[in-house]
C-alpha cells in the first residue's frame, strides 16, 4: 500500500534543494515560506535528522545534506511522473507550458519570427518568454531552458550547440554615402559605436583592431559613442546614431528589413563565443522542454 500522506513535504523538499531557499520554494508552492519551512520539518521528524545545512555563496543557501540529496533524484522524477499522470487523465484539455529564458536582442531579432513554428507543431504546448540580459540560474528552476552565448560551460546545466557567431559592421541604410565607395577610410571618419558589454574568452574585436585588419590607413579618432549594453549599441545604431561592431545573429532581420546595412562583408570575424541551447537535466525530462529543445536544436 502506497503511502503518499508526506506528498506535499516531499514537494516542499525537492523545491527547497532546487531553489537554494524556502522563500524560492514558497513563490513555486504559491504558499508562505513558514508554510514551507514546517512541511521540510515535519518531514526532518519522520526521518529523524535534519534534511539541509546552510551554506554561503554570497548569500545564505540551504544545501541537501548527503543523505537527502541521495534521495532527491527519485523524489524529483516520482514527482514528474505525477504530474505526467496528471496531465494524462486531463487529456487533450490539458495545455503544457515551457518558459524560455534569452536576451532581448535575441528574442527580438532571432527567436520571436521562429516560434509560430513551433506552435503550429505543438499546438498543446504554450511558451512563456523570460527575456532578460542577465543569466538566469536554470539549474535552480528560474526558466525552464534557454538560449546563451558564450563558450559553452556552464555549471549545473547540459549544452547544446546552436549556431556559431561572428562580428560585423553595420549602419543605418541613410547613413551609407551615395557619392562614394564605403571604405575602411570611410568607416573610420564616423561615430564608432563602442560596445563595453565584457565578452570573457571570446576574442571580440575592438574598433581598433577590426579597422586594422580592413586595411584603414588610420586609426580611428578618439571618443565615439561607448554602451554598456549590446541591445543599446543595436539600438544606437538603427537609431543611425553611428556605426557599429555587432553580433551577427542579434541583428538578422534588421540587416533582412534592410534597414541595417553590413559594411564591409568580406571582413570575416569568427569569434570564439557561440550560441548553445541549454537547460538543467531535471528540465529535460519533461516533455514539453525535451519537445522545445529538440525543435529549437532544429531551428533554421
Amino acid at each position: 500500500m502506497r503511502n503518499l500522506t508526506r506528498l506535499r513535504s516531499l514537494q516542499a523538499l525537492e523545491a527547497s534543494a532546487r531553489h537554494g531557499s524556502f522563500v524560492g520554494a514558497a513563490t513555486e508552492l504559491d504558499v508562505t515560506r513558514p508554510a514551507v519551512g514546517q512541511l521540510v520539518r515535519s518531514l526532518e521528524d519522520w526521518v529523524g535528522y535534519p534534511l539541509f545545512r546552510r551554506s554561503r555563496s554570497g548569500a545564505e543557501r540551504l544545501a541537501p545534506v548527503d543523505e537527502a540529496r541521495e534521495a532527491l533524484e527519485d523524489i524529483a522524477q516520482g514527482l514528474d511522473l505525477l504530474e505526467s499522470g496528471l496531465r494524462k487523465l486531463r487529456g487533450r484539455k490539458a495545455r503544457s507550458v515551457v518558459v524560455v529564458t534569452a536576451s532581448q536582442a535575441l528574442v527580438a531579432n532571432w527567436l520571436l519570427s521562429r516560434l509560430d513554428d513551433f506552435s503550429s507543431a505543438y499546438p498543446g504546448i504554450d511558451v512563456r518568454l523570460d527575456v532578460s540580459d542577465r543569466v538566469i540560474d536554470l539549474a535552480q528552476g528560474e526558466a525552464d531552458i534557454g538560449i546563451r552565448c558564450g563558450l559553452g560551460s556552464w555549471k549545473g546545466v547540459r549544452s547544446t550547440f546552436l549556431m556559431g557567431e561572428e562580428i560585423i559592421a553595420v549602419c543605418h541604410n541613410r547613413l551609407v554615402p551615395a557619392d562614394r565607395d564605403v571604405t575602411a577610410g570611410w568607416i573610420a571618419e564616423q561615430t564608432l559605436i563602442h560596445d563595453g558589454t565584457p565578452h570573457p574568452g571570446g576574442e571580440f574585436p575592438s574598433w581598433v583592431e577590426w579597422l586594422a585588419r580592413s586595411g584603414a590607413n588610420r586609426a580611428p579618432a578618439g571618443g565615439g559613442l561607448k554602451i554598456n549594453s549590446t541591445a543599446a549599441v543595436i539600438h544606437a545604431a538603427v537609431a543611425a546614431r553611428g556605426v557599429a561592431l555587432v553580433r551577427k545573429a542579434l541583428v538578422a532581420q534588421e540587416l533582412e528589413s534592410g534597414r541595417l546595412v553590413q559594411l564591409l562583408p568580406e571582413i570575416r570575424w569568427p569569434v570564439k563565443w557561440a550560441y548553445y541551447i541549454v537547460a538543467a537535466p531535471k528540465a529535460l525530462r519533461r516533455h514539453e522542454v525535451a519537445a522545445f529543445h529538440d525543435w529549437l536544436a532544429g531551428a533554421p
